[in-house]
């Protein structure tokens, strides 16, 4: 089964200045369920006030959980702060956080929202409230889970507030490919960014990604991969400037599963981005994201430890084969 966490709160009203996200997250929890016994739910308890904190700045994080968010910071955002979006702000870094609890259990766990990258300190950004993925990865290493978490963002709009907010952090690596000219105009500094052209399609995004992203892994050699798993790269998207197909998302989520799990490293992912009309499609690009990474994940797993096994097994038969 593949691990997944949701909260009722994920489905908060609001949102009207982004109606592609208004009822995405509905969409994903519905397309999941018809999977039946394959998703094994799991619902998270809001982030403790003291890890948002941690991350964010004190004030900033009182006026997002008293719905008080200065019409400026509003706009940022891009849509109004209503108690309703408050409180779905407070349980996504949980959910987040708990699908990497899940992940260093289970191998591979998934959060069905988040990917909130662009929150900064004091303030939300690009339809970001608070940077979930920073909050999960400063807990996970403040209380001892992991010494080491890299933050793999895979949305086609750079990382800015997640390499922000987790800069200098001793335990915490970050990695960003996306479309150099796309939204922020200013970008942060990644641990690692890979700024692509306009256009890019398939081949070329999965032989840069390989080329950048395995390098670091093998070098940083962390216990935990966040993964940023946004379907905006997509060709067609409304928000992205790149040119995935479908068959070249799905290479994508199969490369970052069998690295996770072909290294032993536990893999947590997001949704992130995914803008357009029709709610359903962006649904079931997530959904297909998701499902792809635990799968994968699963099988690469099974065929290492069976590797492993062979390996150190007396009366194999390779080596019954070897001596013939």
């Amino acid at each position: 089964m593949i691990a997944v966490v949701h909260h009722p709160a994920y489905v908060a009203n609001g949102q009207s200045a982004n109606p592609s996200q208004l009822s995405k997250n509905a969409a994903i929890r519905d397309l999941l369920r018809s999977h039946g016994d394959a998703i094994a739910w799991h619902e998270c308890e809001p982030m403790p006030l003291r890890w948002l904190e941690a991350t964010h700045d004190p004030a900033y994080v009182a006026e997002v959980l008293e719905a008080r968010v200065p019409r400026e910071k509003e706009r940022r955002i891009g849509f109004a702060v209503t108690p309703g979006v408050a409180a779905r702000a407070q349980v996504v870094p949980a959910g987040t956080w708990l699908a990497a609890r899940l992940a260093l259990d289970h191998g591979f766990a998934a959060n069905s929202a988040g990917g909130s990258h662009h929150a900064l300190a004091d303030t939300g950004a690009g339809y970001c409230v608070f940077n979930d993925l920073a909050i999960a990865a400063v807990r996970l290493v403040e209380e001892g889970d992991v010494a080491r978490v890299l933050i793999v963002d895979c949305d086609v709009h750079q990382g800015d507030g997640t390499a922000a907010l987790t800069a200098g952090h001793p335990g915490i690596a970050t990695y960003s490919i996306h479309a150099e000219k796309n939204f922020p105009a200013r970008k942060a500094r990644s641990t690692l960014d890979v700024p692509l052209a306009d256009g890019t399609g398939d081949a070329a995004y999965l032989a840069t990604l390989a080329a950048t992203l395995l390098p670091l892994i093998d070098e940083y050699r962390p216990e935990l991969i966040l993964y940023q798993a946004g379907i905006d790269p997509l060709a067609g998207d409304r928000l992205g400037r790149l040119a995935l197909s479908d068959e070249g998302l799905i290479a994508r989520e199969t490369f970052i599963a069998q690295s996770a799990a072909r290294r032993g490293i536990a893999l947590a992912s997001t949704v992130g981005g995914g803008y357009g009309d029709d709610v359903m499609a962006l649904a079931r690009a997530h959904v297909r994201a998701i499902v792809t990474l635990g799968e994968i994940y699963r099988a690469e797993r099974r065929s290492r430890q069976g590797r492993s096994q062979a390996e150190h097994w007396p009366g194999t038969m390779r080596h019954q084969t070897g001596s013939v």
